[in-house]
Order: C-alpha cells, then structure tokens, then sequence
C-alpha cells in the first residue's frame, strides 16, 4: 500500500491534534476513509506572527487507491510525496566468541541506550554506574539543596541516569532517521508521552526522568543485564593492544569488549585513561552564563493572544548574535529553575533544569559562548578541563564558599560594575545566591563576547529581551572540552581494540538524543562482530 508523505501542512494551534487527520483530507480534496492509516511524522511551531501561531504537521498516510494516489502527487500545497520509510538497522550477531559479557561504563543516556540494546539482543550487559540508583539519589540531591553536604559520587552529575536525569530532559536532536526514532521511542516505552517521536522540541521533564530512567533499569535487568552501584573506573588492563579487564572500586573485572560513556564531568576518569594511554585530544567547548527573566515576561513578548498560554503552557525561546562573536541560548528552561552543576568540592557551576508542567515564575536559559583549544592556555589534552575548574573555583570562592551561586544584574554585567555590597536579587537558585561581578568568574574573551552579545539579542526583542534580567554562572559544562579518539569505522579506541568512547563524554554528543544514538552504535557494532553468548 502506498505510503504518502505530506509536509507543510499548517493547523492553527487551536485546533486539536485529532483533528488533524480531518485538516489534511479537506485540503487535499479527498475523504477520510480514502485514508486506511495516518500518523505524525513532524510537529513544528510556526511562531513568525505571535497573533497567528500555527502548528507545522508532516504526516504520513496509508493510501489504497493508486489513482487517487497519482492525483494526489501533483498537488501543492501541502506537499505530497511517496515515502518509504527507512528501516532500522537490526543486525544479525557475529560468529566470533564474546568470552565475557559486555561492559558499560557510565548509565548516562549513551550508556542507557546502549546497554538497553544490548540487553535486548540477549547479550546480559553488566552496567558500571559511580553514583547511586535513583532511590538513593533523590534525596540525596534534594538535602543538597536544602543546604546539605556536596557529595561527590552521588550529586546532579553523578548517580544512576547521568548528568541527563537533572538536566531538564529536552530530546530536541538535529539529526533524524530511524535510529533517532529508535531512541526515542524507548523513552515512550518507559514512560514518555507518545508525542515524544515528533515533536520539534520534545521535553521530558525533569521531574518525570527519574521513573523513566528506572523503568529503562527495569527493562535492561528483565533482559538479563545487570547494575553495579557506587563502582568507579580506576584503571583499564591492556595487553597488545586489546582490552582484557576493568580496575574498579569494587574489585577487576574481566572484560574484553566495553562501552566508554562517562559523560563529561568525570574529570579523575579522564586522567585514568592518560594513564593508560588512551589517546585524548582537545576538543571546543561551550561556556558562559544563565540568564533569568521573569516567565511572564517570556509568555507576553512570544503570545499576542491570551489563550496561546493555555494552549502551549510557557512561552521559550531561541536567539542568537554575533557580535565580537557568536554567542547564543542554550538549553531554555521555561518556568523552571537554576540548579549547581558540581560534580567536584570546592567548585560551583550552574545549570538549568524544568518540569513538564514549567510551573515555576522564571525563565532561565544558558548564554554561551564557543571557546576553541588555542584558547586554552595549554597543549595538554586536559587543559580545557583545567580552565574549567579554575574558574569554577574562583566562583566558589568568591560567592563565599558555600555553593551560594554569583549573580549579577544585566545592567551592571554589561556596565563592567560591581554589584552594591549585600545587594539581593530573586533567583529560581535554592543555595541562595551571592551578588558579585560576573566578569570576574569567566575567560575575559568569554565575558567580553556575551557583553557583546546581549544588546544585539535584546534589539532583536525591540528592547523587551533584558528587561528585569538577572545573570547567574558560571556555565561550565556546555559541552565536553576533551575528546576521547576512536576510529571512524570500528569504534573502537585505536590503542585499545574493544574500548568504544561514546557520548558527551567522548566528545561526540551533544545531547540526551545525540549521546543515545551514540551508545546504540556502539551496541549494534558489538553485536556485528560476536555471537550472543
């Protein structure tokens, strides 16, 4: 039965997605029963009028009239097009002998993914994870929050999930295909929405992350994987080339075939495999500062209409500019909060996270700033990991040594000014905040280039952008400032045949979505190359 692509289909966002179905066969001229099957393939917002916000569908249909089929091809708009989805790649398990299970080293999203492939195909994946389940780490980050110690195994960073359990659960990807979908639709399974597979900017939410990435857990032992809690990577065994097991904090481990996905705040992990002699590289990385605005004043600049807000909930944003040079958003939180995004003592760096429902008064998102390794001071591998916890540490140290995060209004930021002594300023940020000026926590060409930014994206808001706007840093953990090599067709370390680096970690991810295809490739070139023991 033909398959009909039809792209460009607008819908006024007041009109219900059931509805959809109905929209598209009157502007094609044709009926609803002429249609045997339909689902979404793409949902957009066509924000260009903020009077007239449109739904963007690409959706596709089961047609079983041909000639209806041919007539259809001719018009536009919408656009009409057959389509043969593409499939996904399942591929058929190797002949070599796998002589232990495979290890994965990290349960953040490229390891969850990949273990869970794994565990599917029967090959009973043993998951190494530093920090603790999420029965343990909850609170834990809860008490923290409250004014409690830093714990530096179990914290926002570390702990069953990854970093990706607490950081606000966006999906958005740019990529696409079926491997794309193939993850997402494992988030569906354990407990996403069903919309999760085409939304333009799907959002878990960080308050449904928690059960999702226990459900995965779940998933991944009832097809005879395994965890293994509060156990830590602390050196590799390699001989001739090869890998042949794990020093961990709970003992060895014989293992020949592991998936590196340690994410990009494992810093002392990064120094275990120097040791080893896992070749490492610099890597660009992404740096800068929070900003907050009231939420309401997101939802009046993006709505022209009062119903838009309780059809679509809070209003986001994307801006960028380029001024001494690029600057841009990244990962807008709507009505959501400021969290610290520390994985070591004595350092503070900031991060954004929100719930599904985006209830609370503000908005916050990343300003960022790219800074390439020439700027790192150094030609050491880990050097940009260095800068990192310099400043980091100088914010920590400056906000009073207390996880109390630096603050800082717009004005004064842009001013070059220091903030007036005792100064208070309303923040979404539970530790409390400390107010100093933020050019002193950041690379001067970083502060410079968001001075020079920030005016240029206000003007695009005709001046409604940084009004009653707080800054809030350092962002630290944009991205990984290291890259753990590996060949381009194997995977694999190419100075350690059966270690495959994977994620944000390994320098090729950018996200929950781009760090899971990641691990999955992975999975699917192990299963290539050995047989399912």
């Amino acid at each position: 039965m033909p398959h009909l692509r039809i792209a460009n289909l607008r819908v006024d966002v007041t009109e219900p997605e059931a509805e959809t179905l109905r929209i598209a066969t009157q502007e094609l001229g044709i009926r609803a029963t002429d249609v045997a099957r339909w689902r979404i393939l793409r949902k957009s917002l066509d924000a260009r009028s903020r009077y007239h916000l449109r739904f963007v569908y690409t959706i596709l249909v089961e047609c079983p009239d041909e000639d209806l089929v041919q007539r259809l091809l001719a018009r536009q708009p919408p656009e009409v097009g057959l389509f043969v989805p593409p499939p996904f790649e399942n591929p058929q398990p190797g002949r070599e002998p796998l002589e232990h299970r495979p290890v994965v080293i990290g349960s953040g999203p490229a390891g969850l993914l990949a273990a869970y492939f794994l565990a599917q195909r029967g090959y009973r994946p043993l998951i190494l994870e530093r920090g603790q389940p999420i029965k343990q780490r909850v609170p834990a980050i809860r008490a923290f929050d409250a004014g409690g110690e830093h714990d530096p195994e179990n914290n926002y960073l570390f702990g069953e999930g990854g970093a990706g359990t607490f950081s606000d659960g966006k999906l958005t990807c740019r990529s696409s295909g079926p491997d794309v979908e193939w993850v997402l639709e494992r988030f569906v399974e354990c407990g996403g929405k069903p919309s999760l597979v085409y939304e333009q900017r799907p959002h878990l939410g960080s308050n449904r992350l928690p059960l999702i990435v226990r459900n995965f857990r779940r998933q991944i032992e009832a097809f005879g994987g395994e965890y293994r809690f509060g156990c830590r990577l602390e050196g590799l065994d390699i001989a001739d080339g090869r890998l042949r097991g794990l020093h961990t904090s709970t003992g060895y481990i014989a293992a020949t075939q592991a998936i590196l996905g340690i994410g990009h705040s494992a810093r002392d992990t990064y120094r275990v495999l120097l040791a080893a002699g896992i070749p490492l590289g610099q890597k660009a990385f992404q740096l800068g500062l929070r900003i907050e605005q009231p939420q309401e004043q997101i939802n009046r600049h993006k709505y022209g209409r009062p119903e838009y807000l309780e059809l679509l909930g809070a209003a986001d944003y994307t801006l960028a500019a380029r001024g001494q040079r690029d600057v841009y958003t990244f990962c807008m939180c709507a009505g959501g909060v400021t969290i610290p995004s520390v994985s070591e003592p004595g350092c503070l760096a900031t991060n954004g996270m929100s719930t599904s429902r985006h209830e609370t008064p503000f908005a916050n998102s990343g300003i960022m700033v790219t800074l390439q390794p020439h700027e790192f001071g150094s030609e050491h591998a880990l050097a940009g990991i260095e800068l990192q916890r310099r400043f980091e540490q100088i914010s920590f140290a400056l906000a009073g040594g207390n996880y109390s995060a630096p603050i800082q209004t717009v004005a004064d930021f842009l001013a070059g000014r220091t903030p007036p002594p005792g100064q208070r300023l309303e923040s979404s940020y539970a530790r409390g905040t400390t107010a100093l000026n933020l050019n002193e926590i950041l690379p001067a060409a970083v502060s410079d280039a968001i001075r020079s930014g920030l005016p240029i994206m206000d003007r695009k808001w005709h001046g409604d952008f940084l009004t009653h706007a707080n800054l809030l840093g350092p962002e630290m953990r944009g991205s990984s400032p290291v890259r753990i090599e590996r060949k381009e067709t194997s995977r694999q370390s190419p100075d350690c045949l059966g270690l495959y680096p994977v994620g944000e970690g390994a320098g090729f991810a950018g996200g929950i979505v781009s760090a899971g295809v990641d691990g999955l490739l992975s999975a699917k070139q192990i299963v290539r190359q050995f047989a399912c023991g």
